[in-house]
C-alpha cells in the first residue's frame, strides 16, 4: 500500500498518476475532501491536523508521501505545516513504512550560488524559516534511523491544469487569457524551473527505489535555463501571442503588499528574482540517467494543448 497525504494538489494528483500507471500501485489518497485519481484508489478522509486520523489513515502503508499543501497564508503556515508533518512522521513511524518528504526551496539563500543538495539553508522571512523547520524535521527522522526517509525538493513550478506558481499566475494565465504578461522585479536573470508531472514521476520514482532512501534530492529539471524575457518569448510562441510584457520592479511589488495580502505573501521570496537562479538536479539524473526531462518549449506546448482542448470543449 503506497499512501499520498494531501491528495488535492497539482503535485499529488499527477503523483498518484504515475504511481498507478507506472508501478501498478494499491494506492490510498488521503485529505480533507480526497478524489479518486484511478477508480481502483482508496479514498481516506483525514486532517493532517489530528494526529489520531492521520495515523489511522497512513496504517497498513508500505510508503508514505507527504505532498500536503497550504494557501500562501504565512500564519497559517506556522501554525499548521510542522504540525502536520510532525503527525505524518510519527503515523508512518508507528505503521513502519518508508517516509517520502515532497519539499521546495524556500530555505536557501537567496542569492546567485548554484542550489545542489548539501546547501546550507539561510531562510529569508518567515515561510522560509517554516519549510527549514520541517525540513530538518525530516533530516532528524532520517538520521534517527526507524524508517527510511528521503527528501524530494523542488523550485519554482509551472505546469498544466491546477498548477500553482507564480510564472503560471504572472506569465501563462495571462498569455492564455489574451493579456499582457508580467515580469517580477527583472527579466534578465536566469530561472530554474520544474515541470510539475516531471517532479511528480521523480518523486514516485525515488519512493519506489531502495537506495534513495536516507539521501536529499533535487527533483530533475531542464538544465537549458531561460531568464524571464526568453520564457516570455517562447511562451508567447506556444500561444501565438505577442510577447511583449511588462516588469513590475520590487518596490512596487512591495508597495502592493501594503493592500493585497497575495502582494504581501510573496514579499520574502522577492530578493531571489535578482539574482540567477540555478537549481542543479544532476544527482538525480546521473542516478536516473533514463529519466526524460520535460524541456521547456515542450512544457508550453502541453499547456497550449490542453487549453485548446479545453476550449473546444
Amino acid at each position: 500500500m503506497q499512501t499520498v497525504l494531501g491528495a488535492g494538489g497539482q503535485i499529488a494528483v499527477e503523483l498518484a498518476r504515475e504511481l498507478n500507471r507506472a508501478y501498478d500501485a494499491e494506492l490510498r489518497l488521503v485529505s480533507r475532501n480526497p478524489r479518486r485519481v484511478s477508480e481502483t484508489d482508496e479514498l481516506r478522509p483525514a486532517d493532517l491536523m489530528d494526529a489520531e486520523l492521520t495515523e489511522s489513515a497512513v496504517a497498513g502503508s508500505d510508503i508514505v508521501y507527504f505532498a500536503a499543501g497550504l494557501p500562501a497564508d504565512t500564519a497559517l503556515w506556522e501554525r499548521q505545516f510542522p504540525t502536520m508533518l510532525r503527525n505524518a512522521l510519527d503515523a508512518a513511524r508507528a505503521a513502519g513504512a518508508k517516509f517520502v518528504y515532497f519539499d521546495n526551496t524556500y530555505m536557501y539563500p537567496q542569492d546567485d550560488r548554484v542550489q545542489v543538495e548539501g546547501l546550507p539553508f539561510a531562510p529569508a522571512g518567515r515561510k522560509g524559516r517554516v519549510r527549514a523547520e520541517m525540513a530538518t524535521m525530516v533530516l532528524d527522522e532520517m538520521a534517527r534511523g526507524d524508517i527510511p526517509v528521503l527528501i524530494g525538493r523542488a523550485p519554482e513550478f509551472y505546469g498544466p491544469g491546477r498548477t500553482q506558481g507564480f510564472t503560471n499566475s504572472l506569465i501563462i494565465d495571462p498569455l492564455r487569457a489574451g493579456r499582457k504578461p508580467r515580469v517580477p522585479v527583472r527579466d534578465d536573470r536566469l530561472r530554474t524551473l520544474i515541470w510539475t508531472p516531471d517532479a511528480s514521476r521523480a518523486l514516485a520514482a525515488l519512493g519506489n527505489t531502495t537506495d534513495a532512501y536516507g539521501q536529499t534530492w533535487h527533483l530533475p529539471v531542464d538544465h537549458d535555463r531561460l531568464d524571464f524575457r526568453q520564457f516570455v518569448e517562447v511562451a508567447a510562441a506556444a500561444f501565438d501571442r505577442d510577447p511583449a510584457y511588462r516588469v513590475i520592479p520590487e518596490w512596487a511589488l512591495r508597495a502592493a503588499g501594503i493592500v493585497s495580502p497575495a502582494a504581501r505573501e510573496i514579499g520574502e521570496l522577492l530578493p531571489r528574482y535578482r539574482h540567477d537562479n540555478r537549481f542543479d538536479s544532476t544527482k538525480f539524473q546521473e542516478r536516473f540517467p533514463d529519466f526524460r526531462v520535460t524541456t521547456y518549449v515542450e512544457g508550453l506546448d502541453a499547456i497550449r494543448r490542453e487549453h485548446d482542448s479545453a476550449a473546444a470543449a
